[in-house]
């Protein structure tokens, strides 16, 4: 009786057929490359980091698509796994940035207060002038209801109407005056007023919706503290999370752009890492800037770059011409980055709301 032999797609080694793993590096044989298999891989390989990970970082930098070309072929054991690789490669980055973010959010801090400062420094609504504006807003209702009584046999009006008119809160003792100015604002920010007073100053009525409230009470404690680091650094913290939900958003783009090249698990193969090789770049920009400062067109080219690697990337693991790479590259960046605009806003707008 003949024994049957295949051969491992990982490792290339001859074994038996009827195994179900290959005895020479353990890869399971039928292994079909779904979303189950790759997300229950990059759970359990999360947290086995070994020497696939350097075996993995020069063929990234320098080898456009040929970790993810060898991945769906079947070696899935001599590289790091996509997801992991990318999961390392944004931690590593992100655990850098917070260092140099938590500087930068001071500085901000600090540029702001001083802007805010100078702002205030000649202000026709200061504190004095505020206070003013308050003890002659009586005299001038008193006069103007004086002029409304005299000429009543003219308007026809009773003297109830005419306290109702002066006493209102739409009465207006300055022709000049704005509803809401920061101005203003600042001013009853700095003689302590009522958060309900000031907030009524700004606009906010007790009918609005808990959400517009939310968002003036989120207003006022900025002018209050006159600081944004917080809203940046609680920025960074959600970024992370952002770029993974969004990630398979960039896969499904490559899967409608090479609609016959592979199911939608190839194209995030792909995307893993590419987004890896991304924040691989930027950490090394980090790293390198604690050191030295990287100049403007230092900074424009590593942009350049980043859009190459990806032609590259394309041309070699979905087998096209450069002119169909070309196209199709630009297309998932121009697609892509509006989608990563808008999401960043939406993230930076949550920032705000809950820092």
């Amino acid at each position: 009786m003949s024994i049957l032999y295949k051969v491992c797609k990982n490792c290339d080694s001859d074994f038996r057929s009827n195994f179900d793993f290959c005895p020479h590096c353990g890869m399971k044989q039928k292994d079909e490359l779904n979303l189950k298999v790759l997300f229950y891989n990059t759970v359990s390989n999360y947290f086995s980091f070994d020497a696939r990970f350097f075996k993995s970082f020069i063929p990234l930098l320098i080898k456009p698509g040929y970790l993810a070309s060898k991945f769906v072929s079947g070696k899935r054991l001599l590289y790091l796994h996509p997801g992991q690789m990318y999961l390392v490669a944004a931690v590593i980055f992100f655990f850098l940035l917070s260092f140099s973010a938590k500087k930068g959010a001071n500085e901000f801090d600090k540029g702001l207060s001083e802007s805010f400062n100078t702002e205030i420094k000649i202000d026709s609504l200061s504190t004095e002038a505020l206070e003013i504006k308050r003890k002659t807003d009586s005299t001038l209702r008193e006069e103007a209801r004086s002029t409304l009584k005299m000429n009543s046999f003219l308007t026809g009006m009773t003297e109830q109407e005419i306290d109702s008119i002066v006493n209102s809160e739409k009465f207006n003792t300055n022709k000049n005056s704005i509803r809401f100015t920061s101005k203003k604002t600042d001013s009853l920010i700095k003689i302590n007023a009522p958060d309900t007073e000031i907030l009524k100053e700004m606009g906010l009525k007790e009918e609005d919706s808990a959400f517009k409230k939310r968002l003036y009470n989120q207003t006022l404690k900025f002018l209050k503290s006159k600081k944004g680091g917080s809203i940046l650094l609680a920025f960074l913290d959600a970024a992370p999370i952002a770029m993974f939900f969004i990630l398979p958003i960039f896969a499904l783009i490559l899967k409608l752009l090479y609609r016959k090249r592979g199911r939608y698990t190839y194209h995030l193969v792909f995307s893993f890492y590419y987004f890896a090789f991304i924040f691989t770049v930027f950490t090394l920009l980090v790293a390198i800037n604690y050191v030295v400062d990287i100049p403007v067109s230092i900074d424009v080219f590593i942009v350049f770059s980043i859009f190459t690697y990806l032609i590259i990337a394309l041309k070699r693991f979905y087998k096209q011409g450069w002119f169909k790479s070309f196209i199709k590259g630009s297309l998932a960046t121009m697609v892509f980055f509006p989608i990563l605009m808008v999401v960043s806003i939406i993230v930076l707008f949550f920032s705000f709301m809950f820092y």
